[in-house]
């Protein structure tokens, strides 16, 4: 009996040590940004588990497909911004250019190369002029698999006995089916399944920024899915449609038809002066939850009143933000920084 009693004090007093999750009755969850990006090169196992034991309750890995139809996370699938590929002269060759949605880019893209190309490669930090003390990451990590990040999860859940949900965002599908011919909706279905990610109570969200895509994985898996929105423009897939117009009443109406949330941009949830719009509103009437990015600690990625002295690479007043968008009723939201944004929302 002694021992009984020892083993339960034990357990309640690794559960107090452990970060708790920051949903509370509201069941509001807090989504880390490619992993903790404002702490670690993103999209590496290193900046998952950074964000995991900070707190985050889901992890984000943007995810593409490689030359040999395997998923690995990037936040594009052009790679010279967040690897070595432009060093490595083993593959100058594969150097391109190539019309991505409209837009011309030259770089190296993931599709071009093997999973054991890519895994020669190393991760590197994206936006170094305002974040230069990630760069001394800079060269440790690979690009890790969809795989890997699930095997981490749940890793993660054993060694700290909370859920920890994976929040994956599809890059350009309709893009790499027209010009690669890789149908990377049936390759992720596919792995959720595998993945037993693919119910409708799995811990896991599942977003893409197209409308066709998210209506076949509506009829692929159960996972609850996400219509992204952006500051500007309209689906890729939907030419005639403006972002303003999915989220009018009648818009969001017919998003509920095939996905459960949207993801807008923070700015379509509060103005400028800091103010809640309709929107938060309006997609709760029609049964969508709403999980807007992205809240940054650094004075570029705030609006003017929010910023402080120092630059833009400066923290700004992420606390006041984060303030702004609870009060309009979001049900989550994505974060660079759980690290500092946990212990706010705990307060």
């Amino acid at each position: 009996m002694g021992e009984r009693v020892l083993l339960k004090w034990l357990l309640a007093a690794l559960a107090l040590a452990l970060p708790a999750p920051s949903w509370g009755a509201d069941d509001f969850i807090l989504i880390a940004h490619r992993g903790a990006s404002g702490e670690r090169p993103e999209h590496t196992l290193a900046s998952y588990e950074r964000a995991i034991d900070a707190g985050a309750d889901f992890i984000e890995p943007d995810l593409v497909p490689t030359k040999d139809l395997k998923l690995v996370a990037r936040h594009d699938t052009e790679l010279s911004d967040t690897t070595d590929v432009a060093s490595r002269e083993e593959f100058a060759g594969r150097k391109r250019t190539k019309d991505v949605e409209g837009r011309l880019v030259s770089g190296w893209f993931a599709e071009d190369f093997t999973l054991a190309e890519l895994r020669t490669l190393r991760a590197r930090e994206r936006l170094t002029p305002l974040r230069p003390a990630n760069a001394r990451f800079d060269g440790l990590y690979q690009i890790p698999t969809f795989e890997e990040i699930v095997a981490l999860v749940k890793a993660k859940e054993a060694e700290t006995g909370r859920p920890i949900g994976i929040y994956p965002e599809l890059k350009h599908p309709t893009m790499l089916l027209e010009q690669a011919g890789i149908d990377v909706v049936d390759l992720f279905a596919a792995a959720l399944k595998t993945a037993g990610l693919d119910k409708a109570d799995s811990k896991a969200f599942v977003q893409v920024f197209e409308i066709a895509p998210l209506k076949r994985l509506n009829r692929l898996i159960d996972t609850p899915l996400v219509l992204l929105i952006a500051p500007d423009g309209g689906p890729y897939d939907e030419k005639g449609l403006s972002w303003l117009d999915v989220m009018t009443p009648s818009g969001l109406a017919e998003v509920a038809t095939y996905a459960d949330g949207i993801g807008p941009s923070m700015g379509y949830v509060i103005d400028a002066q800091g103010q809640p719009t309709s929107l938060v509103a309006d997609a709760h009437a029609a049964g969508l939850k709403v999980h807007p990015w992205t809240l940054r600690k650094e004075n570029a990625f705030l609006p003017p009143a929010l910023q402080n002295p120092g630059g833009p690479g400066a923290r700004g007043k992420l606390g006041e933000a984060l303030a702004q968008l609870r009060a309009a009723g979001i049900d989550g939201l994505f974060t660079d920084d759980p690290a500092v944004v946990v212990p706010l929302l705990r307060r």
